[in-house]
């Protein structure tokens, strides 16, 4: 892969090699005919490929998003391209009253609220461990698990048996990465508090999962990895290449749909051969 370095928050529009998100040889089947979901990050890369599976699959969607207007917008018009409703929320899921604001507006506008997908999430590869700041690291553990709880805390009162919340974990919550430590101890954050919340909601039937991607081809790679590991990036895995976001959204779908119905507390891994036992 030819390195590409973009400056941080980079926009999906100014890569030069395209996330693949078009859905060719994607066949719908009505699996979420009449629901609502609310998806955060899904302004670019795999939350934008999970708000067009969605819509394809027959949901409306509310976009949450916190810099990039361009591009949201054009998942926006994705969504609506598939004949479904889409409403945009520029929001920091770092902020507790903009995640119950969030929630507000989806019901308001859409009408309702069945699938909450927590996916926004901030990293930035430090060489030494030593020299990550303060405040990176607060904003990593504030955008990545404080804003999944922050969301699900908000939704969880509106949500109702049958309804679900879908996380976005990553195979390095499991591996490591010598270069994301803050990043991978806060997706292991995630993958537990997945697991914890299904064992809480089992009871009301309220199902709690967890997708766990491998390498992503995703506009935070170009925007926060060194130029010397792009261009190697994820040749490590079993398939000897990167994943698409749209290789990804349908384990949401499953998640999301009857499909999954007794599916909870699982960490569905999406890495094309990367384990959590490989170094």
């Amino acid at each position: 892969m030819k390195a590409e370095k973009l400056p941080y928050p980079a926009k999906q529009a100014d890569m030069k090699m395209q996330p693949d998100t078009d859905f060719a040889n994607y066949k719908a089947a009505g699996k979420l005919d009449g629901k609502i979901a609310l998806i955060t990050g899904a302004d670019s890369g795999i939350g934008r490929a999970v708000a067009i599976a969605f819509a394809l699959e027959g949901a409306d969607v509310a976009v949450l998003y916190n810099e990039n207007d361009g591009d949201a917008e054009e998942t926006k018009r994705q969504v609506e391209k598939r004949q479904r409703r889409c409403i945009l929320l520029k929001l920091d899921v770092r902020d507790p009253e903009q995640c119950r604001q969030a929630v507000r507006r989806t019901r308001a506008e859409l009408g309702g609220l069945n699938i909450l997908v927590n996916n926004a999430a901030f990293q930035l590869a430090q060489e030494k461990f030593e020299d990550i700041p303060e405040e990176q690291i607060r904003r990593t553990f504030d955008t990545n698990i404080l804003g999944y709880i922050w969301m699900a805390q908000s939704a969880l009162p509106h949500l109702q048996a049958g309804d679900c919340i879908i996380n976005t974990g990553s195979i390095v919550g499991l591996t490591g990465n010598p270069l994301l430590v803050d990043y991978t101890a806060s997706k292991s954050a995630i993958h537990a508090f997945t697991k914890s919340l299904a064992t809480h909601l089992g009871e009301r039937n309220i199902r709690v999962n967890c997708v766990v991607p491998g390498p992503v081809w995703t506009p935070n790679i170009p925007a926060t990895m060194p130029a010397e590991e792009i261009e190697k990036f994820g040749y490590e895995v079993a398939l000897q290449r990167p994943g698409q976001p749209e290789e990804i959204a349908p384990a949401y779908v499953l998640l999301a749909s009857q499909d999954g119905s007794f599916m909870t507390g699982s960490l569905v891994h999406v890495t094309g051969g990367k384990l959590s036992s490989d170094q």
